[in-house]
């Protein structure tokens, strides 16, 4: 009897099986003496659609919402059929005695794996391998101490309460922001809310109004320091100012106070996915989704990093054991690890150990396996040595310095000159020490220059996807799991860009915003509904009281938006008309440039905005061709000398002949034809005949 393994990705199947002796391959699982590995390819399958479940639901209009079904159920998603058919198959093999679950240990994967098992009518025991990253001995003692299913019921639970909450909130405000104002506006339970905290920052900075201050300033024994006030920006009148200056000039100073500390700061704690994405945001511009991906194939292709998908900054105890294999496997590219190797890998930072914070998995760090930085792409290598490099942290001493602030009174003004020499940088090794040249002495008179400059107030900065990310999470919108892909989404959508790694609403956003409900648009609703989905995971609430409460929810937020009376203005639609139904034309971008389509919901009318260039060359300049579109279908034209040429289907493609079968038919046509002789030489040919 054989276990039927269910992977998430077929590369992460590859490996299982290599690990597990199922070395007999076949086109949608592998095979062995006691296991069959199989894989999903992401979700295989998703929720119903509305049309799926009443045929009043087809069409989009306000008599049919909101959308509240009893039961959604499960359909399999079109591209990925075929795989799904493969695994039923397996399932109903009389060999199988159980599953286990491998998919991605977290919401999601608990969701893919459920979702199959439960469509292929699955009825035999399940099992679950929860690992934290994918070395073959992670795998080796994961399947050694499998764990029922079961107990991983309400992780199941709070998945499945979170796509159907995305589903009836998602779609009922969608098709009636649609309706309402006919055009495709998309609003969600994350994705709203999410674009309403980048919306908040953009309004303060339009609130914003630069106001001139001046600064004030004392140099005295070498040092310089500012003017203390509550407000740092308090001097606004420059004639005060003067004043003031005036003053202090003609006043004597004194040395009022001098404290002498030693200040440690320890090092930070482990990453998790989110800070890693914002520190990768910060240094390399990277988005969120990107980091997500190298992240993701350090975990599953290199091996080298734990689970990525982490909210947790902490370690397990039982982590201890391992510290010195995981220092080992890195010092071959890290001097530092080879150094806390020899010390015994003994931790400093203590701090990084608490079992109470562990959830599904720890902090993000290196596994055991060596990093092969000639396999890794660059953008792979930035990644792993920001984790390699916190991860380090823990062993590396405190930072130590010793700080002065003398204070310096000149009547009741007053400076502070601060002054700090680093005792040992620790775990801050780009900490440039600097000595304290300059004693001071309470009660000594102080005698120096005064300087007074103007400055300018300056706007709040534009949230970038890093503080965006510290957004999302201080609110609790979505998980380090779905951030990423909420932001991609807001993009897709055309109601966020980017601009110079900053993220900016659109005029598209903007209007969602107005038109949208109050409720839905405030972090504080959603905030509440991902601590409900949370307690469900743990077991301290019941999924069918969330979903219940949701449907109200979805109740009063349709009926918010039929009674609204906003106006909409569509800022996309342009002066040019559809050559098909007269409507105007709408802008749309999309992966390959904009595009033009037709705002008639019924009409399928759609053209390019902007010609693409392809790698078709001119026959006559044999420069790159641009795609066009005309009344007769596309073609290409070449923007330097004019020449058009029809763009031929697939099917005539294939009856084209290639250069390579031009160059082959020419060579055959050479070689079978005979050389022909000139006239000259035949005549020369003829008179050594007739000497002879």
């Amino acid at each position: 009897m054989k276990q039927l393994i269910l992977a998430e990705k077929p590369s992460v199947a590859r490996d299982l099986s290599r690990i597990l002796g199922a070395s007999k391959k076949n086109n949608n699982y592998y095979e062995g003496k006691d296991v069959v590995v199989t894989w999903a390819l992401g979700h295989l399958l998703g929720l119903k659609m509305p049309e799926d479940l009443d045929s009043k639901w087809q069409k989009w209009q306000f008599e049919t919402l909101p959308m509240l079904p009893k039961d959604i159920g499960i359909k399999p998603l079109p591209k990925t059929k075929a795989q799904l058919r493969a695994i039923s198959a397996l399932a109903k093999r009389k060999d199988i005695k159980e599953a286990v679950i491998a998919t991605d240990a977290g919401r999601e994967g608990e969701l893919v794996a459920r979702w199959i098992l439960e469509y292929v009518r699955f009825n035999k025991p399940v099992k679950r391998l929860w690992i934290s990253s994918q070395t073959d001995q992670a795998v080796k003692e994961g399947f050694k101490n499998l764990k029922p299913a079961k107990q991983y019921d309400n992780l199941y639970q709070s998945a499945l309460a979170r796509a159907k909450a995305d589903w009836l909130v998602g779609l009922n405000v969608t098709r009636s922001l649609t309706v309402k104002y006919d055009d495709n506006l998309s609003a969600g339970r994350v994705q709203t809310p999410t674009l309403a905290l980048v919306r908040k920052q953009e309004e303060k900075i339009e609130r914003f109004k630069p106001q001139t201050y001046y600064v004030l300033s004392l140099n005295a024994n070498n040092q310089k320091a500012t003017l203390v006030q509550k407000d740092p920006h308090g001097l606004k009148d420059k004639t005060k100012a003067q004043e003031l200056l005036t003053k202090l000039q003609n006043t004597a100073g004194q040395v009022v106070d001098v404290v002498q500390k030693e200040q440690k700061k320890p090092a930070p704690l482990l990453y998790d996915l989110t800070e890693l994405q914002r520190d990768a945001n910060a240094k390399y511009g990277y988005s969120a989704k990107k980091t997500l991906s190298l992240v993701q194939s350090l975990y599953e292709i290199h091996k080298v990093v734990s689970y990525p998908r982490t909210d947790c900054k902490y370690l397990s105890s039982d982590i201890k054991a391992s510290l010195a294999q995981r220092l080992r496997a890195m010092q071959a590219i890290d001097d530092d690890a080879q150094l806390y190797l020899k010390q015994g890998a003994k931790v400093v930072n203590q701090a990084v150990f608490n079992d109470a914070k562990i959830s599904d998995h720890y902090a993000l760090i290196p596994t055991e396996q060596p990093p092969q930085y000639a396999k890794f792409s660059n953008d792979e290598q930035r990644i792993y040595t920001l984790i390699a490099k916190r991860f380090l942290t823990m062993f590396a001493p405190v930072y130590r310095a010793e700080v002065q602030n003398a204070t310096v009174a000149f009547g009741e003004a007053k400076f502070v000159f601060k002054q700090t020499r680093v005792l040992e940088a620790g775990w801050q090794k780009t900490s440039k020490p600097i000595k304290i040249s300059n004693a001071w002495v309470k009660g000594q008179s102080v005698t120096g220059t005064f300087e007074l400059s103007q400055a300018l107030t300056q706007p709040p900065k534009p949230l970038s996807e890093g503080s965006l990310l510290t957004q999302m999470e201080k609110y609790s919108l979505g998980t380090p799991a779905t951030r990423a892909e909420i932001i991609e989404k807001l993009v897709r959508a055309e109601l966020m860009e980017r601009q110079n790694n900053n993220l900016h609403v659109t005029p598209k956003g903007k209007q969602l915003l107005k038109l949208v409900n109050p409720s839905l648009v405030s972090p504080q609703l959603t905030a509440k509904w991902e601590q409900q989905l949370e307690a469900i995971a743990k077991g301290e609430y019941s999924s069918q009281e969330f979903l219940a409460e949701i449907k109200q929810d979805t109740k009063q937020l349709v009926n918010e938006v039929k009674n609204s009376s906003q106006k909409y203005q569509d800022f996309s639609l342009t002066q040019k008309k559809c050559p098909e139904c007269g409507q105007a034309l709408r802008e749309k971008n999309t992966r390959d440039g904009k595009i033009l389509v037709c705002s008639n919901q019924d009409c399928t009318y759609k053209r390019r905005l902007e010609a693409k260039e392809s790698n078709h060359r001119c026959p006559q300049c044999h420069k790159k061709m641009l795609i066009m579109q005309g009344k007769n279908g596309m073609y290409f034209k070449c923007k330097y000398d004019g020449t058009t040429e029809k763009m031929l289907d697939k099917k005539a493609k294939n009856k084209k002949m290639t250069k390579h079968e031009e160059r082959r038919l020419l060579k055959k046509i050479n070689q079978d034809s005979e050389p022909q002789e000139s006239a000259l030489a035949q005549a020369l040919k003829a008179a050594l005949q007739q000497e002879d």
